[in-house]
């Protein structure tokens, strides 16, 4: 079974999977040791770690550099956020897909969003033509991987976002595309209700009023990201402990 078949299967259980979004390599051994089932990039996680802005700032080859490292070193599928898909044209993105498929990876995430000259969402029936053409152009090279499309009214706030959300999977969903992420819902009817409009497995991410595992799971959830949210975690554990030894004049806090 190929690292695509394995990793799409973990989105047809009863259970929803956890995925442990990684910043470097390091962190995706950690997840790997810990029992998690697949691994993906944060672009916020990445992008941060490596000294650089969210938003595409992050040059194309780092990333393409960290997928290659991870998946020569960990036996679980990696999964690579693009976001909006480091490319003008279905072409371009295309083949940054290629070029990460080539380098083992097993899914990718692409949003609907443009991150400048500030966030917004692209046009629905656009951004669906754009899907139909960079699914025709992989399946004419044979590339499976596993698309996993970002719909983002939530995380913008609009005031509308249910109803946007579902427009937008209505039209997404039969390209050829294999999942739904939607990141920032957090109520349970909303959530229902998106699971409920589509036979895709849909993906939500750790927000502070995102119900636990087993209610999403009732909910009918496939896959739950964390995001940034332990990375920045942990690099504030790191900066309050890089205090702590300045202030205590010894490295005792590191042993404490």
């Amino acid at each position: 079974m190929n690292t695509f078949e394995t990793f799409s299967q973990l989105h047809q259980q009863t259970e929803p999977f956890l995925l442990g979004n990684i910043w470097d390599v390091n962190s995706a051994h950690i997840f790997e040791a810990a029992g998690y089932k697949a691994v993906g990039t944060s672009s916020h996680a990445l992008a941060t770690a490596f000294g650089y802005d969210d938003g595409e700032n992050l040059p194309f080859d780092m990333i393409l550099r960290v997928a290659r490292r991870v998946t020569e070193t960990v036996k679980i599928p990696l999964t690579v956020d693009i976001e909006g898909g480091y490319g003008d044209t279905a072409a371009g993105i295309a083949g940054r897909i290629k070029m990460l498929y080539d380098a083992g990876v097993a899914g990718i995430n692409l949003e609907d969003t443009l991150p400048k000259p500030t966030r917004h969402l692209r046009p629905a029936d656009e951004f669906r033509r754009l899907l139909t053409e960079i699914v025709d152009q992989l399946e004419r090279e044979n590339i499976k991987v596993f698309l996993n499309i970002r719909t983002d009214a939530f995380l913008l706030g609009s005031p509308n976002a249910l109803d946007e959300t579902i427009n937008r999977i209505n039209l997404y969903e039969n390209t050829g595309i294999h999942g739904i992420f939607v990141p920032c819902i957090t109520l349970a009817e909303d959530i229902q209700a998106v699971t409920h409009e589509t036979i895709l497995p849909v993906n939500v991410m750790c927000m502070p009023a995102l119900p636990d595992f087993n209610a999403l799971k009732s909910l009918n959830v496939k896959r739950i990201s964390m995001g940034p949210f332990l990375f920045n975690k942990v690099t504030a554990q790191t900066g309050i402990l890089a205090k702590n030894v300045v202030e205590a004049q010894s490295f005792a806090p590191l042993f404490a």
